[in-house]
């Protein structure tokens, strides 16, 4: 089998949920809320951070745990992030969490949760595409990029020049980021569960 056959292999939605999106949903589910409002920022600092530090224990450094300032920090910077994008910020997901509004806290560590699988299925992707095509040999990385391009072009954003995979052999950070966007919208990993 060619490096793109075993490219586009790795990158199957079927083995990105089995070898990365399962242990991210299965680590949400485990992490159990005995309520979805918090009284206090205080309260809403500490459960994320313990959530965090939680997921990230269980899919990211395995057994690692960090600190509860640190794993707040984390925390907030993806909250901040991830409600930023609907227009919102970290104030709006401590009202959410505070008044049980729009899913209250259990959407504000589902949240977290589908960042932290997202940034996990993107150093997937780039690991993929750094062991299945040859970083030295300039050439098969076009002619890599020009395949891809041709089977999934389709499905990324209009950003992304598909015509020019020239653009893209040096440097796959667009392209990837743009597909995981894609698999986002369209593909099974990125489900609720």
């Amino acid at each position: 089998m060619g490096s793109l056959e075993n490219l586009i292999e790795a990158m199957n939605e079927l083995v990105i949920a089995r070898k990365v999106g399962i242990k991210h949903d299965e680590a949400r589910m485990q992490y159990k809320l005995s309520r979805i409002t918090v009284g206090s920022f205080q309260e809403f600092s500490d459960v994320i951070a313990d959530y965090y530090n939680h997921h990230v224990s269980q899919c990211v450094v395995h057994g690692g745990f960090m600190s509860r300032t640190e794993a707040a920090g984390r925390a907030k910077e993806v909250i901040e992030q991830e409600y930023r994008r609907q227009g919102g910020n970290i104030i709006t997901a401590y009202n959410d969490a505070h008044d049980g509004t729009n899913g209250g806290l259990r959407i504000v560590l589902d949240r977290i949760a589908e960042k932290l699988k997202a940034d996990s299925v993107e150093l997937y992707i780039r690991d993929a595409f750094d062991t299945y095509v040859d970083p030295s040999s300039y050439e098969q990385k076009v002619d890599i990029i020009r395949q891809f391009l041709a089977r999934y072009g389709h499905m990324l954003s209009p950003s992304i020049r598909v015509d020019q995979p020239e653009r893209y052999a040096q440097n796959y950070e667009e392209l990837i980021k743009a597909y995981v966007e894609a698999l986002k919208k369209t593909e099974s990993v990125f489900r609720k569960f």
